[in-house]
């Protein structure tokens, strides 16, 4: 009995020991590995479906998933991409040139306020919009330099960017076709319950799924919503902008009328009423209201957070994570609440259970 005890530990630490080993072996692939996990939960669906209309075939049902999924989300994402960094070149030139004057524009709109509000301000101390201006321009300037560097990275980048495309592409095809196999093996090794595997493994396809469809889906669709009245008003950089918005809107609370605010308050103060009327009715009526429409369809009740949640993960994960952590900070905190709710629960009927009978 010693001697198995001694075994098992040994086993475990080697077990322990070999999964560190793999996992820090994986690190410089965790972007291609973890979208392609992400992408392979997203497209099983379609590959189920394709699977019953054509069983026997797998490697063709998932050539098909996968092309689909190139069709659907890695080329479009691949072409956003590159006209924004092309978008962030031409801002960089502009604001190097002194074509764009952020401060100046800051200094324009409080020679037009009310006086009132004027002294006002001027008696809280924010009077002065100088060092406003400075910080302000500073970000865009920062901004925009990074979006040019990237253009000038990319090309001293390109076959490291491709080899992590092909590890991604190369992953998802194997995750698309043997995943269901993948996927009882890991339920298999699980020390739980069949139930609590099964409650556990259910509840975290449904969180990745409504995280990503939740998450990204909403902000992609208020971020074109945005780009669409900012390219019906004549703003320019109307594709850097919706891409700004998109990612502001992954941000409760806050979200895309963080840029079209200050725009619609640019149009009134100038006397461009109807411009700045239709873009603030447009902001609140149509890309406000995509958040309370969308997402209760894509996320539904079981899987949805808090609002603070949402906030404070996607944040956590932007900085540890950098881009990936918009859909890494949400996806984690998820899994959070949703392995503590099967915990509680498991407590909750455990105590049941040890309850006298009345």
């Amino acid at each position: 009995m010693a001697n198995h005890r001694l075994e098992n530990k040994v086993f475990l630490a080697l077990l322990l020991l070999v999964s560190i080993a793999f996992i820090w072996i994986l690190l410089p692939f965790y972007g291609a590995v973890f979208w392609a996990v992400i992408l392979a939960i997203i497209f099983a669906p379609l590959q189920r479906r394709l699977t019953r209309r054509m069983p026997g075939r797998p490697n063709l049902t998932a050539t098909i998933t996968l092309c689909a999924t190139l069709l659907v989300a890695v080329l479009p994402v691949g072409i956003i991409g590159t006209l924004l960094v092309q978008e962030g070149a031409n801002l960089y030139q502009r604001i190097e040139s002194g074509q764009l004057d952020l401060g100046a524009y800051l200094e324009w709109i409080r020679e037009r306020l009310p006086p009132s509000l004027q002294q006002q301000l001027n008696r809280l101390g924010v009077g002065d919009f100088q060092d406003l201006r400075e910080r302000l321009s500073g970000l865009l300037l920062q901004g925009s330099q990074f979006l040019a560097t990237r253009a000038f990275s990319f090309g001293q980048s390109t076959f490291e960017f491709l080899v992590r495309l092909a590890v991604m592409l190369y992953l998802l095809f194997f995750l698309i076709r043997d995943g269901s196999a993948m996927v009882a093996r890991v339920r298999n090794a699980l020390p739980l319950a069949d139930v609590q595997k099964h409650r556990l493994f259910t509840k975290f396809t449904q969180v990745v799924r409504a995280t990503v469809k939740g998450n990204l889906v909403v902000a992609i669709t208020q971020g074109t919503l945005g780009g669409l009245i900012f390219w019906f008003l004549g703003i320019p950089s109307v594709l850097l902008w919706a891409v700004v918005m998109t990612f502001l809107s992954l941000l409760p609370a806050v979200g895309a009328a963080l840029i079209w605010t200050p725009v619609a308050i640019y149009y009134l103060l100038s006397g461009q009423i109807w411009q700045g009327v239709l873009l603030t009715l447009y902001g609140v009526g149509v890309i406000g209201l995509v958040d309370n429409v969308l997402r209760p369809i894509l996320v539904g009740k079981d899987t949805k957070m808090p609002d603070y949640m949402v906030l404070i993960s996607t944040l956590g994960g932007l900085a540890l994570f950098g881009l990936n952590g918009f859909v890494i900070g949400p996806l984690v905190a998820a899994l959070f609440m949703s392995t503590w709710g099967l915990f509680t629960e498991r407590e909750e009927a455990a105590v049941d259970d040890h309850r006298p009978a009345a």
